[in-house]
This record gives structure tokens, C-alpha cells and sequence, in this order.
């Protein structure tokens, strides 16, 4: 018996090592593909920019290029840009769209404030000025936010805060999802929906929005990791949260709460199935 347990246990640890040298394998051809796509779409742009100086550092690809940055560098950046600002930015949408399905005034004020700038939403200065929205999206993803957890190794020896000690190597395991609900932080509303939360002064019209800590609201990281396309994501969920809202009610087809599934990116089960109907602007 114990001979047979070894031997299975041996061809089960080579087992192991074939399926991660396999894996391996494909996990880099698969990074090498990802790599010579955006390394053509850089060439090509470099191209266009060589034969021709028209709207030449009107687009983030191209400013990169003119800034002299080398071009694995580029290629880095926007594989990050693309990765990191799809699934993410649809989940913290899809959950505000259910949010605001269970508090239709917030969603009527939220209209509200998007009527107002009906006729420059594809306006910067206008999409920053939805301040409503923004603080509504700052909550959902409070909530439910794209990354519930997310893991650092340390470098160096060192401490945290409260004194624990942190080895060389060591991992470090942060909850954003968990911090967003912890009543130390946020109070004892914790759990409610409440974009009010992220003002100033507690009212939805008008007001100056909070300046909070990313080390309490860690949704984009913090410290020299911070997101490089914060500022991007919420330009461009503010402008598809307002295209949508302005022009269509939607409601869920379900009653019941969805479920959070907090995977790489955290996503709503099985997707939120709607009906849409176009508003009647006449009313």
C-alpha cells in the first residue's frame, strides 16, 4: 500500500508539473499574440503620423508616440487602457443601472441634472460638470466595485499602520468590496445606496463633490499604483450613463436582488435583463 500510494503520488506531482508547463505555454503565446496586435496598431499609427501631420496628438496612442516614449512602454500602457478599462467600466455601469432602478428618485434627479446639459454632453467640461452622476457612480462601485479584492508583494521589510510587520516577499491582501461596507468608514448607512454620501453639504442639487482618501475608497488603488485611466473611466461612464438615461427608461425583468460575483473582475450573474422604453420628453 505504501509503495502505491508513493508511486501515485509522483505521477501526480509529474501530472502537476506537465499541466502548469502546459499552461505555461499557453498563457505565453497567448501574452505574444496580445502583444504583436497592439505592436501593429503602434507601427500603423507611427505610419500615418510619418506620411501625414494632420490631427497628429489629438488621440492618447498618438501623444504617446510624440512624447518619445518607448514603444514597449506604449505598448504596455494601452494593452492596460484596453484590459483594465472594458469589463470593468460595463460592471460598475450595469450595477448602477440596477441601483437606480431601485431608487427612482435619485434616478429622476440624476435626470435631472443631465437635461440640464442635454445639449453639450459630448462637452469635457460638461461631462465634469455631472456631479450627480459622478457621485452616483462612486457609490455603486462602493458597493459593488469592478476589483472586489486585490493583492501587493512587498519589496522591502516593512510595517503597516498598525504596526503589523510585513516581510520582503510577503503578500498583502486588500477588500475593497469589504471597506465599502465596513460601518467604521462609512457609518452606520453603510449599506444603504445613498449618492448624498460624496457631498459636502448632504443634498443632491448642486454642491461641491467630497475629496475621500483612495486608501478608504481604493476602487482605483492608491499611492503611486493609482489607476492611470480614473479620470478616463469616469468620462466615459459618465457619457454612456447620460446617452442612456436621457433617452431610455430601463427597467429589470427580475425582481429579485442579483447576485455579485467577485471573480477577476467582479461581474453580475448571468448579466441585467431589461426592458427599455423610450422617454416621452413631452411629459
Amino acid at each position: 500500500m505504501r509503495q502505491t500510494w508513493s508511486s501515485s503520488f509522483v505521477i501526480g506531482l509529474e501530472g502537476q508539473e506537465m499541466a502548469r508547463s502546459w499552461i505555461g505555454e499557453k498563457v505565453r503565446d497567448a501574452v505574444e499574440e496580445v502583444h504583436a496586435y497592439v505592436e501593429e496598431i503602434i507601427r500603423n499609427r507611427k505610419k500615418k503620423m510619418d506620411e501625414s501631420q494632420e490631427n497628429c496628438g489629438e488621440d492618447l496612442l498618438s501623444r504617446l508616440i510624440l512624447a518619445g516614449c518607448d514603444e514597449e512602454v506604449i505598448r504596455d500602457m494601452i494593452i492596460n487602457f484596453i484590459m483594465a478599462g472594458r469589463d470593468t467600466t460595463s460592471a460598475a455601469m450595469t450595477w448602477l443601472f440596477w441601483l437606480l432602478s431601485c431608487h427612482p428618485v435619485i434616478e429622476q434627479e440624476l435626470l435631472k441634472e443631465i437635461q440640464r446639459n442635454d445639449k453639450r454632453l459630448s462637452d469635457y467640461e460638461s461631462l465634469e460638470g455631472l456631479k450627480l452622476l459622478k457621485a452616483s457612480l462612486c457609490e455603486s462601485m462602493r458597493l459593488y466595485p469592478p476589483v472586489a479584492w486585490d493583492s501587493k508583494h512587498a519589496m522591502v521589510d516593512d510595517m503597516l499602520p498598525d504596526g503589523t510587520l510585513v516581510q520582503a516577499g510577503d503578500r498583502v491582501t486588500y477588500f475593497p468590496y469589504g471597506m465599502g461596507r465596513m460601518e467604521a468608514l462609512w457609518g452606520k448607512d453603510c449599506i444603504e445606496f445613498r449618492p448624498s454620501r460624496w457631498f459636502i453639504e448632504p443634498s443632491h442639487q448642486g454642491g461641491s463633490l467630497k475629496k475621500v482618501s483612495p486608501y478608504k475608497f481604493p476602487v482605483f488603488q492608491a499611492g503611486p499604483r493609482i489607476c492611470l485611466g480614473r479620470d478616463m473611466a469616469f468620462i466615459q461612464m459618465k457619457y454612456v450613463v447620460a446617452s442612456i438615461l436621457r433617452q431610455f427608461e430601463i427597467k429589470p425583468i427580475r425582481s429579485e436582488k442579483p447576485i455579485f460575483v467577485p471573480l477577476l473582475t467582479a461581474h453580475m450573474a448571468g448579466g441585467l435583463k431589461v426592458l427599455i422604453k423610450k422617454r416621452d420628453h413631452s411629459i
